[in-house]
């Protein structure tokens, strides 16, 4: 491409600065000139004003306090700003707080008209220049444009005694957005959520006519208010109006000076004298700190491109895509990638999936090198990230296959040159191939054939080994079980009981079933509650399997020993499954027993639901024997019933109908102490429902004295006095349940209670 003179003198200035002075670049001189004394003596020229630059920042220290102030300044201390402690105006400067391309920032106290500390921007020193003012200019006009709560706030301008123009704006304390969020460990939402923020106060800004040109995570602080992050754009020094002048002086970049932050700069600012730049270059900004906050560092290493050269710094920020955002994670090692995923509060694959879809897309669409592909406005790149976190649809997606192939033919030009010439000798090597491949295809179906064979047999054999296992092992089960009936027999009931404890059930037997109700029973008149509910639940299997449509002694010995083990949620498991296998069954045996263990804590509305017909069925069952005479011919079982029906009237709210099944019971339990002790206790429970609470303790009473001599003596395994251990273990669940009832009420003096 054919340079102007100009262009070639910049770009030979640009190479001569790399190179170390002496006579090496006198050597590059020399070569590159070529004779040309007039291009030898301009460089040379440019090269010692350049050095004496560097010699003017580096002395002259106490210019910046004359500038500032009209006064004589004392020799400052030792590693003290010489600024420190003058004053413009009513302000008085504190501490330097950063120094920029063009202006110094201080901390300086407002005496008056109010006392409140405040940021003071004024040019730096050896700065001051026609353009560098003007642009210092733009940045006052700018920020007074602004009225956004995400934007500092310019509370006063002005020149200072030498005519340097400053600006006062509101203090932020805080730390940059980047290192805010490492800090406090700030997750990936919380990070998106912040970053929306910023997004609003520059398209502010872009509404008021003003660019910013030079967005970092260094002028985005995070303030609290409120206990709450709330980030704040700064430095608006190097903005550029789009729409109205920012002042009256001429705002001058050449083509030969960029403007910005090189690792956060747009490609557009990076061109020479190119095209105009407008809103998306911040957008293009925006887009590398949100890749920062996300992966812990720019897209590009501002150290290398640093050391890189200006020529290569331009080319890099013009033609190299960096790497997705994800990408850039799965690089770090491991160490790295897990520290950073702390940072965010979770874990690398956290990271990684966080990261990986919406997000490498909404970054690489801000960050598009070709400006009409990026977001039209920083609105539309917050509302994208919006909808991300919202689980919807976002506006960015992967560019299309031959948009990517298209730029990736562009940049490698001669790679895929050479490939069309490797495609073609892949061609010819594939006829080649492919007829060596057919004559080989039979051998390697066979070769597939024998090997399916051989996994078929590999697969019957350990279907052969598991059933041989399975069947050792019900052989092993059944010996055991053999020899604790023997145990049994002879009463050694503790050897029976550690011979089956570790007995794999696969088949239940009737004759374990056996084994296992005595050991349960064991246990259970010995108070061991959770080592019978472990026994219990074998018979309950033996049970289940044998089809029987009537619930067996066995659920009335299961039922009450979980819930006298404390296994509540064990209960509820039991007593469902109970309901279910048979609330449809047609017998008034199964309905009784059913009732009787299901009931004995309170249901819930469904299974009192489920229950409603069985107890309908008992109560049909006992149609009249409430009002029959004692002297009646009652069967023993229908007695019995006569508790189970009143607990389900109970249950079901029906209390006058619940006292008169128990006092019916009473009538007909003389010579059956258990039975007689829980139908008390159900009358006692109806009475207190009722509001008679003196009669409910009246027949209360004798239950706990029948209950409390029965449990303090050892219960008897056998079926003894006309009553099992069970009966007695119902009554004393049921007694528990009436103490804390009516001990409850009594307490609480309930002025409905009756004497």
């Amino acid at each position: 491409m054919t340079q102007t003179p100009y262009q070639r003198e910049q770009r030979l200035f640009d190479e001569a600065l790399e190179t170390p002075p002496g006579s090496a670049r006198d050597a590059f001189l020399e070569a590159a000139c070529a004779g040309d004394s007039a291009l030898r003596n301009s460089l040379a020229s440019l090269l010692a004003a350049d050095a004496d630059a560097a010699d003017f920042f580096d002395g002259g220290t106490l210019t910046l306090v004359q500038l500032v102030s009209s006064q004589t300044p004392e020799e400052p201390a030792a590693g003290v700003n010489p600024a420190i402690g003058t004053s413009i105006g009513p302000y008085q400067i504190v501490e330097l707080i950063d120094e920029g391309g063009c202006g110094s920032v201080f901390v300086a106290e407002q005496t008056q008209p109010i006392r409140r500390r405040v940021a003071l921007k004024i040019i730096r020193l050896g700065m001051d220049t026609d353009a560098v003012i003007a642009r210092f200019e733009a940045e006052r006009q700018a920020l007074a444009l602004m009225d956004h709560p995400n934007i500092a706030h310019v509370l006063d301008a002005g020149s200072t005694a030498a005519g340097l123009p400053f600006f006062v704006m509101e203090l932020v304390p805080g730390s940059s957005i980047t290192r805010y969020c490492d800090d406090h460990n700030v997750s990936i939402a919380g990070r998106l959520g912040l970053f929306v923020q910023v997004c609003h106060a520059i398209q502010h800004a872009h509404q008021k006519g003003v660019i910013h040109r030079d967005i970092k995570p260094s002028n985005i602080l995070i303030t609290l208010q409120d206990g709450k992050p709330v980030p704040k754009v700064i430095d608006f020094g190097i903005a550029k109006a789009t729409d109205i002048p920012l002042t009256e002086n001429t705002l001058l970049t050449d083509d030969l000076r960029m403007i910005g932050t090189p690792a956060y700069m747009s490609p557009e600012q990076a061109e020479r004298g190119g095209q105009e730049i407008d809103t998306r270059s911040d957008i293009y900004s925006l887009g590398v700190v949100l890749y920062q906050l996300l992966t812990g560092s720019p897209p590009f290493d501002p150290k290398e491109l640093a050391r890189s050269g200006i020529s290569e710094l331009l080319r890099t920020l013009r033609e190299v895509d960096p790497p997705l955002p994800a990408m850039a994670l799965c690089k770090l090692p491991p160490n790295q990638l897990t520290a950073l995923a702390r940072s965010r509060g979770t874990d690398p694959f956290g990271l990684l999936s966080a990261v990986r879809g919406d997000l490498n897309w909404i970054v690489s669409k801000a960050m598009d090198k070709d400006c009409p592909r990026r977001y039209e406005s920083a609105h539309g790149f917050a509302a994208d990230i919006e909808r991300h976190l919202a689980h919807e649809p976002v506006v960015a997606h992967p560019p299309t296959r031959r948009y990517r192939l298209r730029k990736l033919i562009r940049r490698n030009r001669v790679v895929f040159a050479s490939a069309m010439v490797m495609v073609a000798i892949l061609i010819i090597a594939t006829g080649v191939s492919t007829h060596l491949y057919l004559r080989e295809r039979d051998a390697r179906l066979g070769l597939v054939r024998a090997k399916l064979v051989q996994t078929s047999l590999h697969q019957e054999a350990e279907r052969r080994r598991v059933q041989a296992e399975a069947l050792q092992l019900i052989a092993e089960t059944r010996e055991r079980i053999t020899q604790a009936v023997v145990l049994l027999r002879d009463g050694d009931f503790p050897a029976a009981d550690a011979l089956v404890a570790g007995a794999s059930l696969i088949r239940p037997t009737p004759e374990g079933a056996e084994v296992f109700r005595r050991l349960g029973d064991w246990h259970a008149v010995h108070g061991r509650w959770e080592d019978a509910a472990a026994r219990f639940s074998y018979l309950i299997k033996v049970n289940y399997l044998d089809g029987s449509d009537t619930p067996s002694l066995d659920h009335l010995r299961a039922g009450p020993v979980l819930i006298e083990s404390g296994d509540l949620a064990g209960f509820e498991r039991f007593r469902r499954a109970m309901v279910a296998r048979f609330a449809k069954m047609p017998g008034v045996l199964s309905a009784e027993r059913t009732v009787k263990v299901a009931l004995l804590v309170p249901a819930g509305e469904d299974l009192m639901q489920a229950l409603d017909p069985l107890i309908d069925v008992s109560v049909d069952s006992l149609s009249g024997l409430d009002q029959q005479p004692v002297t009646g011919n009652v069967d023993h079982l229908e007695i019995w019933r006569m508790d189970s029906v009143a607990l389900g009237e109970y249950r079901r709210g029906r209390f006058d109908r619940a006292e008169a099944w128990s006092r019916a019971c009473l009538e007909f339990s003389k010579d059956n102490s258990s039975r007689e002790a829980t139908a008390r206790i159900l009358l006692a429970l109806a009475l207190h429902q009722q509001g008679r609470v003196g009669e409910a303790r009246s027949e209360l009473a004798p239950a706990c004295a029948a209950v409390a001599t029965t449990f303090g003596q050892e219960l008897r395994i056998d079926y003894a006095g006309s009553a099992w251990w069970f009966d007695w273990l119902i009554a004393r669940i049921l007694l528990r349940e009436a103490e804390e009832l009516i001990g409850h009420r009594s307490a609480t003096g309930d002025p409905h209670d009756k004497p």
